[in-house]
């Protein structure tokens, strides 16, 4: 089972257990994340878009750290007029684990095949 989240301008394809960099959250360390802009989701060969997004549709995480990433450099320069500039940015992101992927329907069923 997978999905396809949502995050900032970008999307990340996950699944349980995985460690993902997202964009730039503040949480501390260790803090509880939800994560609900679920647009696909792939479950036993059945594929689920959502339109934009699946409603219900909850995926739990926890921050693992924050930090940023490798500089990248800018240069501009405009030829015969002595014009240069140059700038660095690293860009900053949150390291995430992947605990559970919430189904709505699909947690009822499971208590229900435990009960009997």
């Amino acid at each position: 089972m997978y999905a396809i989240i949502e995050n900032g301008s970008k999307q990340y394809k996950i699944q349980e257990g995985d460690i993902v960099f997202l964009d730039k959250i503040d949480l501390e360390d260790g803090a509880a994340l939800i994560l609900d802009r679920v647009v696909a989701l792939s479950d036993e060969d059945v594929l689920t878009l959502g339109t934009p997004y699946i409603n219900g549709l909850k995926i739990k995480a926890k921050v693992v750290g924050q930090g940023k990433g490798k500089k990248i450099n800018i240069f501009k320069f405009k030829a015969k007029k002595n014009y240069r500039r140059r700038q660095g940015h690293r860009q900053p992101f949150t390291k995430v684990e992947i605990l559970k992927i919430q189904i709505p329907g699909k947690a009822k069923k499971a208590e229900k095949t435990e009960q009997e």
